[in-house]
């Protein structure tokens, strides 16, 4: 019996790794679109003019993970390195503001970066990443699970896939993290 073929993205994810430029290229539509999906959806539950906007935080993501230099495994891996990324760039950027508005050195933006004005820094964005941080020291599986599915719209199929444990152990992962997330914000 034989196995189906790798999906597109997965095909070209191993060729660009092998060292194949033309599939960077087709790679880009591809997988652009759905990360502009995913960091759309994460921005809705963004104040207006808090963050960066969608298209300027896919665009560093990508530039990111071109240069990331990572043996790319598949789609599901590909876009759980994209959610770590997007919570950087989100974390840096919210730590940018509200230093430049504590009278700190003034962030280097460049023209196509795409920031917006913000009123305030974004204490509640600072707030999460320092309880996943602290979540990533007691169980850093959890703390993976939480940056897939919030900062990277991962499914709970793909995070298991990533992970490589079943579907739902990310299920009883993702409740339990997100119940201490939320006890920890109080």
């Amino acid at each position: 019996m034989s196995s189906a073929p790798d999906p597109p993205i997965t095909q070209l994810l191993r060729a660009w790794s092998g060292g194949d430029e033309a599939a960077l290229e087709q790679l880009m539509p591809l997988v652009y679109a759905e990360l502009r999906r995913r960091a759309h959806a994460y921005m809705a539950h963004e104040r207006p003019g808090a963050t960066l906007q969608p298209t300027a935080l896919v665009n560093e993501a990508y530039m990111r993970l071109i240069d990331a230099g990572v043996e790319w495994q598949d789609r599901a891996h590909f876009f759980a390195i994209a959610a770590q990324m997007m919570r950087r760039i989100l974390i840096d950027a919210a730590r940018a503001r509200g230093s430049a508005k504590r009278g700190g050195p003034s962030p280097k933006v460049t023209l196509d970066e795409g920031l917006a004005p913000a009123a305030a820094p974004e204490p509640a964005l600072e707030a999460l990443d320092a309880a996943i941080e602290e979540l990533a020291r007691k169980d850093k599986r959890k703390a993976q699970v939480v940056e897939m599915r919030f900062f990277g719209g991962l499914s709970l199929r793909e995070i298991a896939a990533v992970l490589r444990i079943s579907e739902d152990t990310v299920g009883r992962d993702w409740t339990f993290a997100k119940a201490w997330l939320a006890h920890e914000m109080q």
